[in-house]
C-alpha cells in the first residue's frame, strides 16, 4: 500500500503549499518572495548589457529562468520532489509578475528606489502600444502559474520511473 502512495508523496506535501499561492494571488508575503525579489533584480543586471528593454524585460525573464533550470537539472537527475519543489517556485514567480504586470497602468505598486525607479511592465507594455493589455498579460501569467502547479501535482504520471515501480508492484 505504502509503495502506492510513496510517488504521490511530493504531490500530496505541495497541494496545500500550491492552493495557499493561489488564494495569495501571487502578493507579497512568503519570505520566498524576498528571495524572488533579488532574482528579479539580479535580472536586470545580467540583462543590463542588452539595451533598455531587454534590461527591463530581465527581471521577470530571470524570475522564470532560474527556476526552470531548476526544473531541468532536477527533472534531468531523476530528483522527482525537487523537480515538484521547482514547480511549484516556477508557478509562484508566475503569479508575482502577473501582479506586476497587472499594475501596469495603475501602477501601484510600491518599487525598490521609490520614486526614482519606473515601472518595468508600464515601461514594456508601453512601448509595444500594448498597455491597456496589461490585464490580459496578467491572466496569461496566472495560467502559466496554474499550468506550472499541475505539472507539479501530476509529475508522478510524468515519471517513467513511477510508472513502473506500479506496474512491477502489480504483478
Amino acid at each position: 500500500m505504502f509503495n502506492k502512495i510513496k510517488p504521490w508523496l511530493g504531490s500530496i506535501i505541495l497541494l496545500p503549499i500550491i492552493v495557499l499561492l493561489i488564494i495569495n494571488h501571487g502578493n507579497f508575503i512568503f519570505l520566498l518572495d524576498h528571495f524572488n525579489l533579488l532574482i528579479h533584480e539580479g535580472g536586470h543586471g545580467i540583462f543590463r548589457f542588452f539595451g533598455k528593454f531587454i534590461y527591463t524585460l530581465g527581471g521577470s525573464l530571470m524570475q522564470i529562468i532560474i527556476p526552470s533550470l531548476f526544473i531541468y537539472y532536477f527533472y534531468t537527475n531523476k530528483k522527482i520532489i525537487a523537480t515538484q519543489i521547482s514547480f511549484v517556485l516556477l508557478g509562484q514567480n508566475l503569479l508575482n509578475i502577473s501582479q506586476y504586470a497587472a499594475d501596469a497602468r495603475a501602477q501601484v505598486l510600491p518599487l525598490l528606489g521609490g520614486n526614482k525607479a519606473y515601472h518595468d511592465w508600464h515601461y514594456l507594455l508601453n512601448i509595444l502600444g500594448i498597455l491597456d493589455y496589461d490585464k490580459t498579460f496578467s491572466y496569461i501569467f496566472i495560467t502559466l502559474a496554474v499550468i506550472s502547479f499541475l505539472l507539479a501535482i501530476i509529475m508522478p504520471l510524468l515519471v517513467k520511473e513511477y510508472n513502473n515501480i506500479q506496474i512491477n508492484l502489480n504483478l
